[in-house]
């Protein structure tokens, strides 16, 4: 752990996190956001869009593993700009994209260079934080996708005109503001900064692949598999349900899209809180996980009710339900992926992204097919909404708690 930094030099680096976050939510969003007018540019179908998705999430998977394993390699401190630049970049670059096949191209390289955030930045709160404090700071980073994706529809929505076009410029815009975190980073975080934390019991110092072959990490895998189905399922799909799926104009999709986030955010951010608060009231840190864990599943599992609800109040009340507790179970998740490996971190978030974007990028596919066939989404974001719980009776059956 850094030495001489004090308490809130450390919550200021989970503040850039934050930070980082939200420049990689934003250039990952502004797909989403300008779904409509994409789609009907390039004449793609729905399974076609799902592609896109598909290919983001195998990039994503490839990345998790290449910069997991350069984490634990490379100082996270010129690693962590060098991907952030790369992804911004990236999506400076699908600004001027001409046809499909270079828009998927682009949207490969995205997710491959976007998924060295979560090496670099799991590892960083890893080494900054006390387990007690990590769901908090996980929270905290985690919470600024939710920020990324409250900003983006706002800026979609001031940039975007009756030019059908006019989306390139979005993408250029929002993949110039990444060049603004690198001097902030390298001011804020020394090269020595981020060395092990003293606070690893329970955790192993071994050698790599006896850390990676064990219940735990399996456990991990499963569970991250079917959490980030669900949330990667409503992000991308979100607006096209709202407009294609029950009918709400353009302008109050991106305006509930903001919403939608905010909730995820504060379901973040007040999960992180709450994880806190019960250990500091004497909860045993494992268990205060577990319960902070159940609570958001059962949140995101209200989207249920969805295929039941027509256009209105109620539908968006459940959309926000589910928004709070898909992305509340995130900073748990991660917590416990902290739980595994004093020295290896980089490599256990780098294998959970490909457990996590291996199973996503084809159920992004066969929900496209589906919706093409049946059209319509409920039934596929019904489903989405529960797996979260299926991870929580994962988790309790059989996570293995040496320590808490």
């Amino acid at each position: 752990m850094a030495e001489g930094r004090s308490p809130s030099w450390r919550w200021w680096v989970c503040g850039l996190l934050l930070l980082a976050s939200m420049i990689n939510y934003m250039d990952r969003q502004t797909l989403a956001n300008a779904a409509v007018r994409i789609t009907k540019q390039f004449g793609l179908n729905q399974e076609q869009y799902g592609d896109l998705e598909f290919g983001f999430g195998w990039g994503f998977a490839a990345g998790s593993i290449v910069f997991g394993f350069l984490a634990d390699r490379i100082s996270v401190r010129w690693l962590y700009p060098t991907v952030l630049l790369l992804w911004s970049v990236t999506g400076f670059l699908t600004g001027w994209v001409t046809d499909y096949p270079q828009l998927l191209v682009c949207r490969i390289a995205l997710g491959l260079f976007e998924a060295g955030h979560w090496p670099c930045a799991i590892k960083t709160t890893q080494r900054v934080l006390d387990a007690k404090d990590r769901s908090m700071g996980n929270g905290l980073l985690q919470s600024g996708a939710s920020v990324g994706a409250i900003l983006t529809p706002l800026i979609m929505r001031v940039l975007l005109t009756d030019q059908l076009e006019s989306w390139r410029f979005a993408f250029q815009i929002v993949g110039a503001i990444g060049l603004a975190w690198v001097p902030f980073w390298l001011w804020l975080v020394r090269a020595g900064d981020l060395r092990p934390s003293s606070d690893t019991s329970g955790l192993s110092a071994t050698a790599p692949w006896k850390d990676l072959l064990t219940r735990r990490m399996a456990v991990v895998l499963v569970a991250v598999a079917l959490i980030n189905t669900t949330w990667q399922t409503f992000r991308p799909w979100l607006t096209k349900f709202l407009i294609e799926g029950r009918g709400y104009a353009e302008g109050v999709a991106l305006n509930f899209n903001s919403a939608f986030f905010i909730a995820s955010d504060v379901g973040c951010v007040g999960a992180g809180a709450l994880a806190l608060w019960l250990a500091k009231r004497g909860t045993a840190v494992h268990r205060s996980r577990m319960v902070v864990f159940f609570a958001c599943a059962i949140l995101s599992a209200t989207g249920l009710l969805i295929p039941l609800l027509p256009k209105g109040w109620p539908l968006l009340c459940v959309l926000l339900l589910v928004a709070a507790g898909s992305l509340g179970v995130f900073p748990v998740y991660h917590a416990l992926t902290q739980d595994i490996s004093a020295h290896h971190q980089g490599k256990v978030t780098g294998i959970a992204g490909i457990a996590a974007w291996g199973f996503a990028p084809p159920a992004q596919k066969f929900f496209g097919r589906i919706v093409d066939k049946t059209g319509g989404f409920d039934a596929g974001l019904a489903i989405a909404g529960c797996l979260p719980l299926i991870a929580f009776v994962v988790l309790l059956f059989f996570w293995n708690r040496r320590t808490e």
